[in-house]
């Protein structure tokens, strides 16, 4: 999904908030702020997408700050309290398919830029429904599929994974995607850690950067090699909307969203902060 007009705005917030979150210094956080400027005001052109634009502004924050996680302490909140949501609802989720993906799908409800009682309103309303809703056919793909990709999006998410990412796997060998490396709350290896998850979670790998979504020409070959097999990718969340959408639509990726800004919602030609599962 190419770049919009909008998106400067909200680049810019999100370099604000990282500085604020990266150090105390108030000199490097002005430092690492005057850099990140710089390279959106550089790279910020018609024809790009989003991501290769944040995640340079990311990668400068972090190495003129010192600090390789900025959301190091957002996150630990974040996992907290999606613990605590996620007992709320999970009983009024059925063992099927379509009822897993909605509650997956409300675990993207959960946003660091939003106050945790505005979340916690939104997430006990089990509700949910789809403005785009090819829920019907997540489960033959999956009883087609030999081998399946589950690309995870926020720290907070993990405990709304994993009873889809279960039955995912009585069908089909599945593989969990996280981040090689911090970047915003995208999920890492030590929040799982962090969330107590490990041996839930079971296999994983990581895409092999530290980006929101993926951008191909910095993941590992390993990642670019298990995508290229996989017979079915399920993607996470707008970052990977964002990189993965433009691919040829060939019913093998699963798209299970909130559209939380005014570009994606209309990329997708939904009202903004509608629930999105979308084969393409």
């Amino acid at each position: 999904m190419r770049i919009s007009t909008e998106c400067r705005d909200c680049l810019s917030n999100m370099a604000d908030q990282a500085c604020a979150l990266a150090t105390d210094d108030l000199a490097l956080r002005k430092e690492a702020r005057q850099k990140a400027g710089r390279i959106l005001n550089r790279k910020l052109k018609p024809g790009v997408v989003s991501i290769q634009v944040a995640t340079p502004m990311h990668d400068v924050i972090k190495l003129t700050s010192n600090n390789p996680d900025p959301y190091r302490s957002t996150k630990d909140i974040e996992i907290d309290e999606a613990r605590q949501l996620f007992e709320l609802v999970k009983n009024s989720y059925e063992e099927d398919f379509v009822s897993y993906l909605r509650l997956a799908a409300l675990g993207n409800a959960i946003d660091f830029f939003r106050p945790i009682d505005e979340v916690k309103g939104e997430i006990k309303e089990i509700n949910l429904r789809f403005a785009i809703d090819d829920s019907d056919l997540l489960e033959s793909k999956v009883k087609k599929a030999k081998f399946i990709l589950y690309l995870a999006d926020n720290a907070g998410e993990v405990f709304f994974d994993m009873p889809l990412l279960n039955l995912m796997r009585k069908l089909a060998r599945t593989v969990y995607v996280i981040k090689e490396r911090p970047v915003q709350n995208d999920i890492t290896i030590a929040d799982i850690e962090k969330a107590g998850m490990v041996c839930e979670v079971g296999e994983w790998m990581t895409t092999g950067t530290a980006t929101p979504g993926v951008l191909f020409d910095l993941a590992s070959d390993e990642f670019k090699s298990a995508f290229e097999g996989a017979d079915f990718v399920f993607a996470k969340g707008m970052g990977y909307y964002e990189t993965l959408e433009e691919l040829p639509a060939e019913g093998r990726i699963f798209f299970c969203l909130k559209a939380k800004c005014g570009p994606v919602a209309r990329s997708l030609k939904v009202p903004p902060d509608s629930y999105v599962a979308k084969l393409h």
